[in-house]
Order: structure tokens, then sequence, then C-alpha cells
């Protein structure tokens, strides 16, 4: 009589300075759409789990907000959360963007880059203080000189916080399914903590505010800094099957507002159209979004908002 394989689940949390493809690999791993992804960096604002099969083992990914300097509350907030979501997991990976991490250190590297390599700077001196030992991957090696990656990859490693290192490029792929064999070795014996065919945990509303968010950044991100917040105000099942979702878009100054309505409210139109067909798709069920442009100077200071993505107010 053959054994069946002991099952493992644990959590995976994934650390790393803001853009270094933190979503993009959550969603690579999980193989669905569990966290937004933009050209903007901080975009992810809470913890987003996203849950990874691989043979026997269930790894539930959590996906932090990038660790920066704070300077807000937000970022308070954020940074709180993206240390808190490492501290609770079993395994912790630090990604770094390779390619920018070597231009910080040339002529051709911008302001971003050297931002970027601060922060991960800042990354590794908190780990070294609490004595944490993480998995550290090197993403975006895409079209890289393997020379010049091993020498980045040796150099983060004698700073004596990483166990392992791994080469990846989560948007092709590339390296990914090693990472996600030892993620998998890595996760305590145990019964699987969510069904086998769920692959977040994020409720369905804050899921349906994200995606609208990415659709207000994928399309004013060149107008609209850090100024916008979705939230979902109501979601109904209705008895024909379908959705009906509301949703308020917050902007900061009254100067915004046209910006996400556009001439005719066509902007706005674009975006709750795109937002409908990824939740239709998502929900696999008709849906029907209302969407509202509202004024707050102050929604970043709104108990409210920072409750609906587990947030802590009072960092």
């Amino acid at each position: 009589m053959t054994e069946t394989p002991q099952t493992r689940a644990g959590f995976a949390a994934i650390i790393g300075a803001p853009n270094a493809g933190k979503s993009t690999l959550v969603n690579r791993l999980t193989g669905s759409k569990v966290s937004i992804v933009t050209q903007k960096v901080q975009t992810t604002r809470f913890p987003v789990r996203g849950i990874a099969m691989h043979g026997n083992a269930q790894i539930v990914l959590v996906d932090t907000p990038g660790v920066f300097t704070p300077r807000r509350r937000l970022d308070r907030a954020m940074v709180a959360s993206a240390w808190a979501g490492a501290d609770d997991a079993d395994v912790v990976v630090h990604l770094v963007d390779a390619a920018s991490h070597i231009a910080s250190d040339g002529k051709e590297g911008s302001a971003a880059d050297r931002k970027s390599a601060e922060d991960t700077e800042t990354i590794i001196a908190n780990l070294k203080a609490t004595g944490t030992k993480v998995i550290l991957a090197l993403n975006k090696i895409d079209g890289m000189r393997r020379d010049t990656l091993l020498a980045l990859s040796q150099a983060l490693f004698d700073t004596g916080v990483y166990s392992e290192v791994f080469m990846i490029s989560a948007l092709s792929g590339d390296g990914v399914d090693d990472l996600k064999t030892l993620l998998a070795l890595a996760m305590p014996e145990g019964p699987w903590l969510y069904p086998e065919d769920q692959s977040a945990d994020v409720p369905l509303r804050v899921l349906a505010a994200e995606i609208t968010r990415e659709k207000v950044y994928l399309r004013v991100h060149e107008e609209l800094p850090y100024s916008a917040a979705v939230e979902t105000t109501a979601f109904d099942e209705k008895a024909d099957g379908s959705a009906r979702i509301e949703q308020t878009i917050y902007v900061e100054r009254e100067s915004q507002r046209p910006i996400v309505l556009g001439k005719g409210g066509q902007t706005l139109k674009w975006i709750g159209q795109k937002s409908r067909e990824e939740l239709t798709e998502l929900l696999d069920r008709p849906v029907h979004l209302f969407l509202t442009v509202k004024v707050d100077p102050k929604w970043q200071d709104s108990r409210a908002l920072y409750a609906q993505f587990g947030l802590e107010f009072d960092v």
C-alpha cells in the first residue's frame, strides 16, 4: 500500500523595494491575477494573499507593499504592513530589481534606480538587525550579462542575510519554477489552508476596488500621482445571478476630478468599462458597475479606507 504524501501549507512573504516586481511574481506563481500590476510604484497597499499549488504543497503568498522610507501616515501604514507580513511568514523572499540595482552605480542610473538601491539597503539593514535569514531573488534579469549578475549576487549574499539566491524573470517566468519548488519544500507539514481551486483570499469588495484602481492608474498615471483611492461602497448579489457594484473614486483636489472624468466623461467611461470586463471574467457572472468621483482632501486619513485594506491606522 503506497502512502499518500503528507500535505504541506504555509505562508511565503515577498518583500522588496517599490517596483521590484513583487505583484508580477505573485501573479506568476499563482497563475492568476491576484495583485494589481501598474507602471507606478507603491501600488500595492495591503498584503494580498495569493495561493500557489505545487505538488502536495499549498503556498500562501503574502504580497506586501514596497518597503521604502515613510513620510506620510499612509506610507507608515504600508511599511508597517509589509514588515508584519514578513514577520508572520514561514519563509521570506527578498525580491531585488537587478537591472535597476546595477544601474544605480553607473552614470546612466536614474534617481529612481538610486532610490530603489537605497530601499534595498534599508531592507538589508533591517534584516541584519533582526537576525532574519531570507531568500534572495534577483528579478528582471532579461538580457543582462551573466558575469554582472554573478558579481551582484555575490555582493548581496556577502551581507549575510540570505540563505539562497535565485535569478529570475517574473515577467517571462525564467527561474520562477525553481523558486516555487524551494518555497513548496519550505512549507510546514499540515492540512491545506484553502480550497485547492482558490487563488486568493482577498475579500471580493476589496479586490473589486483594487481592479478599478488599477484601471485609474493605467489611464491617468501621468496626470494623477498617488492621489486616488477606490472604495467599494456596495456589492449586491442580484436575483438574476448578476452582481451590482457601486464604487467611489476619491481624489484629493478639485482640479483632479476632471482628470478622472475626462472630456464628456470619456475617461471615467473607459475606466468603468475595463474594470467591468475584468470583474465579469473574475466573478464569472454579469457585473453592473457604477462609479462616482468624489473630492476628499483627507481621504488618506480615513479610518474606513484603512480598515477596508486591513492596514493599521495608528502606526
